[in-house]
């Protein structure tokens, strides 16, 4: 899926979420086509890269992700390689369990409870509607274990702005 289809497709549901929780459209629909790739890898309409953690439920999936941390005793149903990076974190490839949806709207309104549920985003909904900073303070409370999260995430939200300015 191009950026510019992404964009039409999922900015509806991006500012349907803005206009219930007040989390910035740009941010949510920047997110959105950083974990999904743009759309491409939304296998069961997992828009955002959250995690299942239980595993048990049925309503959730196996899927290959990166992941990083500083310890290299890290436990995940299938491990496929640990590698030491020069920064000292290792980069982990691993299967694991990632929730589903029955519509990527539903993925939508799932990350924005997301946030609301979880007291470590508490900095992050202060600033919820100043897409830059909440970007920032959700890469702070870990959202993802890249340690390059925010600036990927930023470049994928300036990119948006960019197309919907030139389209507007």
């Amino acid at each position: 899926m191009t950026p510019e289809k992404f964009i039409q497709t999922y900015y509806p549901f991006a500012l349907n979420v803005e206009k219930k929780t007040g989390i910035s459209a740009i941010a949510i629909l920047a997110q959105s086509a950083l974990e999904s790739g743009w759309g491409e890898k939304a296998v069961g309409n997992m828009m955002f890269g959250i995690k299942d953690t239980d595993g048990i439920n049925g309503n959730e999936q196996l899927i290959t992700t990166t992941e990083f941390s500083k310890s290299a005793l890290l436990k995940f149903p299938v491990i496929i390689s640990i590698k030491k990076q020069l920064n000292g974190l290792y980069k982990y490839i691993v299967k694991d369990y990632f929730r589903k949806y029955n519509t990527p709207e539903d993925s939508f309104l799932d990350h924005a409870n997301f946030f609301l549920k979880n007291k470590r985003y508490a900095k992050a909904l202060l600033v919820r509607s100043n897409t830059m900073l909440f970007i920032e303070e959700i890469a702070k409370a870990g959202y993802a274990t890249d340690p390059n999260y925010s600036v990927a995430l930023k470049g994928v939200a300036t990119s948006i702005l960019k197309r919907i300015k030139i389209k507007s």
